[in-house]
């Protein structure tokens, strides 16, 4: 199925869009960003330039994805969202002239695969979100997030765990975990979380 891009939206020629994918209405992606199969970029949303998108990744609208930034298949970043990519933000040099893009070097939000972004989170780059965490609403990520971690607040700080189906997982006593929707176990060991065979 080939792709569909409104025609309000600005795509520069030398990005790519891949099957299937929509790019809505005042969406903006830059030159040489890649935006897999499948994927949803909305109403107003941001895509910088040599931004990197895998397939099936959701961008709600007026979301600002700021280069280098990398996305892995089945990421959502909700409304609003921001990833930054500048740790020093200035407008001027020490001695008040503009600064220009050879200036600074940008640093990435690394979002991996089945994360979410809540609506009007901000990544703080460089940062890294790890698989199928979630970052909750109005965060704002400042250090690296665990795989399967929820984390919220400001700054963001972890409140538990989550699944692959994002319910947030149950204790189960013995380092155990598990999803109360699908019944999936994890193990938790040193600090970090991974899947375990699904039990009946």
């Amino acid at each position: 199925m080939p792709y569909r891009i409104q025609e309000s939206a600005q795509v520069d020629p030398t990005a790519s869009v891949g099957d299937g994918s929509a790019v809505w209405e005042l969406a903006q992606i830059r030159e040489g960003a890649s935006l897999g199969r499948d994927c949803v970029v909305g109403r107003g949303a941001y895509i910088g330039a040599g931004v990197r998108i895998g397939d099936n990744v959701k961008i709600q609208n007026l979301a600002l994805v700021y280069e280098p930034a990398t996305l892995a298949d089945g990421v959502f970043v909700g409304p609003a969202a921001v990833f930054t990519n500048d740790h020093q933000p200035r407008a001027v040099a020490p001695d008040g002239t503009p600064k220009r893009a050879a200036d600074w070097k940008p640093v990435g939000v690394d979002v991996a695969e089945g994360a979410s972004i809540g609506a009007r989170a901000v990544c703080v780059a460089p940062v890294r979100v790890g698989r199928w965490a979630m970052v909750a609403a109005g965060a704002v990520v400042t250090k690296d997030v665990p795989d399967f971690a929820l984390v919220m607040g400001v700054p963001a700080r972890q409140a538990g765990w989550v699944g692959r189906a994002g319910a947030r997982l149950e204790e189960d006593g013995q380092g155990r975990w598990r999803c109360p929707e699908t019944g999936a176990v994890y193990r938790e060991s040193g600090g970090a979380l991974s899947e375990g065979e699904e039990e009946s």
